[in-house]
């Protein structure tokens, strides 16, 4: 039997926030996803350097939307955690999001200079010329591509932690988390 969700204020996010969650959710599913096939294509064919583009296109959208969602968050209180939730899921829910947060900024950022030091322009959309924030460096185009990479799959991992931590809550605590992502599981 289904317990009664205890929240001690609002029990869903705003619809604001869902929107940018899932918005960024599925641009970053499509990120990664374009990232792992571009670079085992052999070569610079046309098709990897459409991939790279639409990577970085995808970069650059996450990262605005990152920023205002965090401007959203700063501005508009997150519903509060179940208060039959042990002290430690509490602190690793936080760490969690935090963690989410910082890597939903630093991700695209690091490509950002990777593709500066590799001497690569990034053309928002094949329109918008981005500045160069560092000048070309083969150095460091080797650092910040396994820095970029590197943080991808600590992404990842955060990503299953979070999806593994809601599905626990929905199908084990059921004590309606999930929901307040989800508003049509009410």
């Amino acid at each position: 039997m289904a317990q009664t969700p205890s929240f001690a204020t609002r029990e869903s996010y705003t619809r604001t926030a869902i929107a940018l969650h899932w918005l960024i959710a599925l641009l970053i599913v499509c990120g990664f996803g374009l990232g792992w096939v571009m670079t085992d294509i052999p070569g610079f064919t046309p098709t990897k350097l459409r991939y790279f583009s639409w990577h970085k296109w995808i970069g650059v959208t996450v990262f605005a939307l990152a920023v205002l969602r965090i401007l959203w968050r700063a501005t508009h209180t997150a519903p509060a955690l179940p208060r039959q939730m042990p002290a430690w899921q509490r602190s690793a829910a936080n760490l969690t999001h935090l963690l989410l947060y910082v890597l939903m900024i630093a991700i695209p950022v690091s490509g950002y200079l990777y593709s500066s030091a590799a001497n690569v322009p990034v053309v928002y959309l094949g329109l918008i010329p981005l500045p160069r924030l560092i000048a070309p460096d083969p150095t460091l185009k080797v650092v910040l591509k396994t820095i970029h990479i590197t943080l991808n799959y600590g992404l990842l991992a955060l990503v299953a932690a979070h999806v593994a931590g809601a599905l626990k809550h929905h199908w084990l605590d059921r004590d309606g988390l999930l929901s307040r992502m989800i508003p049509f599981l009410k």
